[in-house]
């Protein structure tokens, strides 16, 4: 072996030495090395000694010392020896590299006392690129597989900048310089930028960062063939654990290094195309990612791919298009020129047949807006979508779509922002369409928009002054349904706090007997049924209950918020308190969100005394056309009336907080106003306050400045002044208890049987009766003053009101004729407003009215009822020209005979007086819904539901007037023809669920014969009458006319059947037979014409439900009742027995059947007989018939007027109180009645 020389001072290495000795000779060495440099003249020499410090002696040595200074050695004899390392061998110079990464590893530790030298190593061996010798060897990559490896293991956050540069100068050539990057190399690189071990080791995840950008340019050939391999050919090598996270690697590579990406992207058109689902997934989901992220330049770059992937918003899949949409909130916050293509995807998805997509689009538009408002606000598109989703089958999506509405109204019109004058203007349909959610069915949907319209349109927790300035915006700006909606949820939840305090009340009792106990479980299921989900709501709420009778807090709580005149800070403070003491606000406590839905639909935070006289303050400067008017956002020409309009309302539903000096006399004060609106809104809230507690009780001093006023109105005011001129006095005069009427009740029921009448009432009286005459130029006005001073106090002055009525009316005005030459313009055509209308002929239909106002505070004075219903008839069957001169326009007759028509309908609420038609006369009003004029059938239909549903079961018109809903089915006018089906059923489900009300109730009312009477199913037997005496049909064998007779038939009969749980068969089978058991009371039915025409009608209405129902087997429902013929349209034919004959002819069954001319009849067939028979013959053998019947229920039966289910219907109304609609006399005894009720008997399940 040849001598080893060694540079000057250093000692041979023999295999003898001892390790310390070995570690001395091995540091001077590694000196000596260090110290020396390339330009040395004797490098060569030292060329055995290069040969010794690789013999695995020292490679292997046990001492780690040793090894780290050898491996120094080495690095130092390549540095100085390169370009031209002294090792050939490639067995040898594997060995020397493997030996170098195995130091290498000790690097992991930086505090470690040897650091240094591996720091040394590490940056020796990174200088000269030492690595790169390794290019010669085979298996090179083998070696750098470990190195890699090795490097992403050991890197930590203990290392300075300098180690990680360091280690990126030793791999970064490897890349760069070699020919070919393995597979298994790229995935040790790449497996470090995607998860898990991206947030696992973000050191090793920074290392592969800074080398892929440094080598970038090198890798691009390489990572296209990669993924080409991967994404188009499909090989997939499961050894390479990259494969595996092929679109993560693709997002962070792009995210690293975007040119990495520009040749590999394209190769994603193939997976948007693929048929496989979860590739079309993944695909969908990076390119989301990627093309809606900040910054990126994707879309500008890659249109073509772009274009292909907003195709994905139509995928087959579901699951896709959620993706999609989900990413759409991301276009839309950051690429601003790719707004208008996401609106139209968006557009395109939120019809689509997944609701799970539905509700992502408008998530989707919703996120967006909370992170950038303006981008939502400034884009109708985008809420015109949510718009349209606020009406989604799915109550899910209308409650996201409703709340994101909310907020960006209440963003732009509640918050300070710098939106412009436009935007601001162009979202202002926003309420509207938030309160037009009232109209929905589900209860969710109301409580909702309670909810939405106090955290929202008015947010509770603004200043009062703020807040009223919003509310008098909010209505002062609504269209007519959604402030019908507005006033419906006050009214409702009016009506839901009353019921609730009622049943707060009954916890004070300590000892519950079982009467009490019965009244306070009715209560709870009423409350129930005004949350969602009743059945799970009554666990909680009487768990609720228990609560309060075991904790006095939370029942004080309650009425404090209760309270009718408690502030609005004070119930929002009392609320949090009490919420407090329920639990945790979770989802799963469900015991905690039924009450606290409870509380908010009776909490009142919106309105209290400090913001009413905040309100009429700014009523007034608005009326005065100040600033104000362009801070409330209200037109100057209407914000005073709509201002006054929402007072009148807020008086009726708040009335309690009316009650301070400075309140009223500021509304005093508001009557010199001199609009013409002013006047009659003021007076009107004054009567709602005067319902809650009388003025008179509270201020004398205001009534006594209010009389003067007054008098003033009702003499010499106009036609609406006068009429609540009367009302405001007469009402505030009557001294009560405070809360003695609630203020949501419609009536007014004073304590006392006597009225007290304030002393102007006599000088009105006395004045009317010098002054009221066809030459008084304020005899409009006079005449509706008489009209209400009768209603309300007839006992007081019943002479000069009756000799009034007499001359000054009925002589001098209604029976008086127009002359042949009028100095007016007439209006032309069969209507007109009624504005348009000649002065004499108002004066004409305040007349009618004040009749009928006149009779129903008489009451009882039945011989003035018969005649006046005589004159009204007459108005009707000469279609409105009582003295048939012809001078009168259509226009004119119309009104005239319109508002006779209602006259009467208002004279038959009123038990008693309204009890004194006849027949004839009930058969000559039903014919006004056939009038040949559309407004006076739709006026008519109006009042006539109205009517039949307010006041159940005593102050509304009785089941006869249901049957003249039959007459419809002559209706040519489709829009109308809906309106009054729409009114049909909402009659029909009033009266049955007002039996469900009754059957929760005492056994003693639940079994009352005469609760039935309410029965809507009865009304075939008013229907029927009416059919036959209905002038177009004229011949019971007819083809034609049966068929338009059936067709009115079904009109009633389909809303009856609709809900077969309702629906009784035995019943009908059984009435239909008894009235062919029966014949027609008309005196002249001595032919058997309308008894013919009867018969078949019920032939037919027999047919109907036949076909609908079958032979009635699978009905299980059944009425044991006492049915009772009305004896005013039936009575019993002359040779008693069971009339099994059939009236119809077979062909005439359908309206489907083949058309045949209207002189065609064909002769009743004995197989039809047959056939009809069957179903003929009597189910119910249990079911008592009798005759007599009357119109009316017992007095006894409780009125649905104030029910708060009464007020749930799926259709929102809001009927303005009325006195003279409900009220009922002060001073009169019980009406004396011709007819009693009509006792159809009890119902059973």
């Amino acid at each position: 072996m040849a001598e080893v020389k060694y540079p000057a001072g250093c000692r041979p290495l023999t295999e003898d030495l001892g390790t310390d000795e070995l570690i001395r000779r091995l540091k001077t060495l590694a000196h000596a090395l260090q110290a020396m440099g390339q330009d040395e003249k004797h490098l060569h020499d030292y060329i055995q000694l290069a040969l010794v410090l690789v013999d695995d002696y020292f490679l292997q040595h046990q001492s780690r010392d040793v090894q780290l200074l050898v491996a120094c050695c080495i690095a130092d004899i390549l540095r100085v020896f390169a370009p031209e390392a002294p090792y050939k061998d490639q067995d040898q110079i594997k060995t020397i590299f493997m030996f170098f990464i195995k130091q290498l590893h000790g690097l992991k530790d930086p505090k470690d006392a040897s650091f240094k030298r591996y720091f040394y190593l590490l940056e020796n061996l990174a200088f000269v690129k030492s690595f790169n010798m390794c290019f010669e060897i085979e298996d090179c990559q083998k070696i750098f597989c470990q190195l890699f490896a090795m490097m992403f293991k050991i890197i930590n956050e203990n290392h300075s900048t300098k180690v990680k540069n360091f280690m990126i100068d030793i791999m970064s050539p490897l890349i760069t310089e070699a020919d070919n990057v393995t597979t298994p190399l790229l995935d040790l690189i790449l497996i470090n930028i995607v998860e898990p071990l991206k947030s696992n080791n973000v050191h090793s995840y920074q290392l592969a960062e800074q080398l892929i950008q440094k080598t970038s340019y090198a890798l691009e050939p390489i990572i296209k063939i990669f993924f080409n391999q991967v994404l188009i050919l499909g090989k997939i090598d499961k050894n390479i654990a990259i494969t595996a996270k092929i679109y993560d690697l693709i997002y962070e590579l792009n995210q690293i290094s975007p040119n990495l990406m520009c040749s590999v992207l394209p190769q994603l058109e193939c997976k948007l195309k693929s048929t496989n689902e979860i590739e079309r997934m993944k695909a969908v989901s990076l390119l989301a990612r990627m093309f809606s992220e900040k910054d990126s330049q994707l879309s500008k770059k890659h249109t073509s791919l772009l274009r292909m992937l907003l195709g994905r918003f139509c995928d087959i899949a579901s699951a896709i298009r959620v993706k999609c949409v989900q990413s759409s909130m991301h276009f839309l916050l950051n690429h601003p020129h790719l707004r208008n293509d996401i609106i139209e995807c968006l557009r395109a998805r939120q019809h689509d047949s997944d609701e799970t997509v539905r509700y992502e689009v408008v998530m989707a538009i919703v996120a967006t807006a909370k992170r950038e408002f303006n981008i939502v606000c400034e884009s109708q598109d985008l809420l015109h979508i949510v718009r349209e989703r606020t009406l989604d089958k799915k109550f899910k999506i209308r409650k996201e779509a409703m709340n994101g509405l909310a907020f960006i109204y209440k963003g732009v019109k509640c918050e300070p922002n710098d939106l412009s004058s436009e935007v601001k203007k162009s979202v202002g349909w926003i309420k509207n369409k938030i309160l037009h959610g009232y109209y929905m069915p589900g209860i969710e949907d109301r409580l909702l928009v309670e909810r939405l319209l106090i955290t929202c349109l008015v947010p509770y927790k603004l200043p009062p002054d703020e807040r009223m300035k919003m509310l008098y915006h909010l209505l002062g700006t609504l269209d007519d349904n959604a402030m019908k909606a507005f006033m419906e949820i006050q009214k409702n939840q009016m009506k839901t706090r009353k019921t609730v305090s009622d049943w707060i009340k009954m916890h004070h009792t300590k000892e519950l007997t079982q009467k009490m106990l019965n009244q306070h479980n009715v209560k709870q299921a009423l409350i129930c049924k005004l949350l969602p989900d009743p059945l799970k709501a009554s666990e909680y709420i009487a768990k609720f209950s228990i609560n309060m009778r075991k904790d006095g807090t939370l029942l004080r709580y309650m009425e404090i918020i209760l309270k009718r005149d408690v502030s609005c800070k004070e119930c929002a403070d009392t609320m949090s308190l009490l919420l407090k003491k329920l639990g945790n606000p979770m989802t799963a406590n469900l015991y905690y969100n039924t009450v606290k839905m409870l509380i908010e639909r009776v909490a009142s935070v919106m309105v209290d005394k400090e913001s009413i006289g905040i309100l009429i303050s700014l009523i007034d400067q608005c009326m005065q056309r100040g600033k104000i008017v362009e801070e409330v956002g209200i037109p100057s020409d209407e914000a005073g009336e709509r201002g006054l309009k929402f007072l009148c309302m807020l008086s009726y539903i708040f009335s309690a907080h009316f009650f301070t000096d400075e309140t009223l006399q500021h509304m005093i004060a508001l009557l010199s106003h001199e609009e013409d609106y002013a006047a009659p809104l003021i007076l009107k809230a004054l009567v709602h306050l005067g319902r809650y507690h009388p003025l008179c009780d509270i201020n004398p001093a205001i009534v006594a400045a209010l009389a003067s006023i007054c008098k003033d109105f009702a003499l010499t005011g106009t036609v609406k002044q006068a009429k609540h001129a009367v009302r405001c006095i007469f009402v505030n005069v009557q001294t009560q208890t405070i809360g003695g009427t609630d203020a949501g009740a419609d009536t007014i029921s004073p304590p006392t049987k006597t009225p007290i009448i304030h002393p102007i009432f006599n000088e009105i009286i006395e004045t009317l009766r010098v002054t009221l005459s066809p030459r008084d130029p304020y005899q409009h006005t006079k005449i509706c003053t008489l009209g209400h001073i009768a209603y309300h106090m007839p006992q007081a002055f019943l002479t000069p009101v009756k000799n009034m009525i007499a001359r000054r009316v009925v002589k001098e005005l209604l029976i008086q004729g127009v002359s042949e030459t009028r100095d007016c313009i007439l209006p032309a055509g069969d209507w007109c407003d009624k504005e348009g209308l000649p002065a004499d002929i108002l004066c004409k239909l305040d007349a009618l009215k004040t009749m009928a106002r006149w009779l129903i505070g008489l009451r009882s004075d039945e011989h003035a009822a018969q005649k006046t219903f005589r004159m009204l008839v007459a108005f009707i069957n000469q279609r409105g020209d009582l003295l048939e001169q012809n001078r009168l326009c259509p226009a004119e007759k119309s009104w005239l005979r319109l508002s006779a028509a209602c006259a009467m309908l208002k004279i038959c609420e009123q038990k008693g007086v309204g009890d004194q038609y006849n027949a004839e006369q009930y058969f000559n009003l039903s014919q006004v819904m056939c009038d040949p004029v559309p407004e006076v059938r739709d006026m008519f239909a109006r009042k006539l539901h109205k009517g039949l549903g307010k006041g159940l079961p005593n102050k509304c018109l009785p089941l006869d007037f249901m049957g003249y809903y039959a007459l419809v089915g002559h209706e040519t006018d489709k829009r109308l023809t809906e309106v009054i089906r729409n009114y049909v059923e909402i009659d029909v489900n009033k009266r049955r669920e007002y039996l469900k009300t009754l059957a929760t109730m005492s056994t003693e009312t639940k079994n009352d014969a005469q609760t039935a009477y309410i029965l809507p199913d009865f009304m075939l037997a008013f229907a029927i009458p009416v059919l036959a005496h209905d002038p177009t049909f004229t011949d019971y064998e007819d083809r034609n006319q049966l068929k338009q007779v059936e067709k009115c038939l079904r009109f009633i009969l389909e809303p009856l059947m609709a809900k077969r749980e309702a629906f009784s068969y035995s019943f009908y089978t059984n009435l239909i037979q008894m009235m062919k058991n029966h014949q027609d009371t008309t005196p002249n039915a001595e032919d058997h014409a309308y008894n013919f025409k009867m018969w078949a009608a019920c032939d037919l209405a027999l047919y109907i439900i036949n076909s609908k129902i079958g032979d009635g087997s699978s009905s299980a429902n059944s009425f044991s009742v006492q049915i009772q013929l009305p004896e005013m349209y039936y009575k019993p034919l002359d040779k008693p027995g069971n009339d099994l004959k059939v009236y119809i002819p077979l062909d005439t069954y359908t309206l489907a059947s083949s058309p045949i001319s209207g002189t065609t009849k064909i002769n009743t067939s004995a197989a039809v007989s047959t056939v009809v028979k069957k179903f003929a013959t009597p189910a119910a053998s249990s079911t008592t018939m009798r005759l007599v019947g009357e119109k009316r229920a017992a007095d006894h039966l409780p009125s649905n007027e104030n029910s708060p289910t009464n007020s749930q219907d799926n259709t929102v109304t809001y009927e303005e109180s009325k006195v003279e609609s409900n009220a009922s006399s002060i001073a009169e005894p019980a009406a004396k009645r011709t007819r009693g009720p009509l006792r159809v008997g009890k119902t059973v399940s």
